[in-house]
């Protein structure tokens, strides 16, 4: 099966083409321009170094959540619109499910951690046991004491994801941090947890944002110190 999958959860972005669990070429750009710009001119150049049309894809993932509002919105519409055009098959995935992934090289916890600014993370646990993921908590939002209380008696913790440092130097480095290389989440990912996943419609895909945008949150404040 050849899965076409897009990362723009956060300030990266990244597109990657994957083949029956081969990885045939990936685009991973962290350059400050915006998704708007980079991802689908990404997916047209690894389509056509890869050989590829989008006829051929048989199925399209995409990081649905947590990240930024707008860059979960731009890789949405990315996505809809290619899956719409051509009646191909979705996939949303985690992004900590992603960032746990890449960074599953050894036994261990993996603490996903994405910076959700206000002293808070998007966060989701993982232990990694004989190469195999599986998850202890779903993703959430949570406060950056409130996550280090939770796993102080822990052992072997890494972190990774956007957020990792920020945690890292909170913690007072008590804990590991995994290898830039390894630490954020990469399209390749996204497209081998898709593979084990059920397919929906691109009408039935939607982003999964964990808490209010910024400025619904600012809404509901006015309203409530009326």
């Amino acid at each position: 099966m050849k899965i076409l999958a897009i990362d723009s959860s956060a300030k990266a972005a990244s597109v990657a083409i994957v083949e029956d669990g081969k990885i045939l070429g990936e685009v991973f750009l962290n350059c400050g321009l915006t998704h708007s710009v980079t991802v689908m001119p990404s997916v047209e150049w690894l389509l056509d170094m890869t050989g590829l049309k989008i006829s051929d894809i048989e199925r399209i993932a995409i990081t649905e959540g947590p990240g930024s509002f707008t860059g979960l919105r731009i890789g949405m519409a990315a996505v809809k619109g290619l899956a719409w055009a051509c009646d191909i098959p979705c996939v949303g995935v985690s992004t900590l499910e992603t960032i746990a992934l890449g960074a599953a090289v050894s036994d261990g916890i993996v603490c996903a951690v994405m910076d959700a600014r206000a002293n808070q993370v998007y966060n989701a646990l993982f232990e990694v046991k004989d190469g195999k993921l599986s998850r202890l908590t779903e993703d959430r939002a949570i406060t950056i004491p409130e996550l280090l209380e939770e796993i102080s008696e822990m052992e072997k913790v890494s972190f990774a994801g956007d957020g990792a440092e920020l945690c890292y130097e909170k913690a007072e480095r008590k804990f590991n941090i995994v290898p830039e290389n390894v630490r954020c989440q990469r399209a390749s990912a996204v497209a081998f947890i898709a593979s084990g996943k059920e397919a929906v419609s691109a009408q039935e895909l939607s982003p999964e944002y964990i808490r209010l945008p910024q400025a619904e949150r600012e809404r509901l404040e006015r309203i409530k110190n009326k």
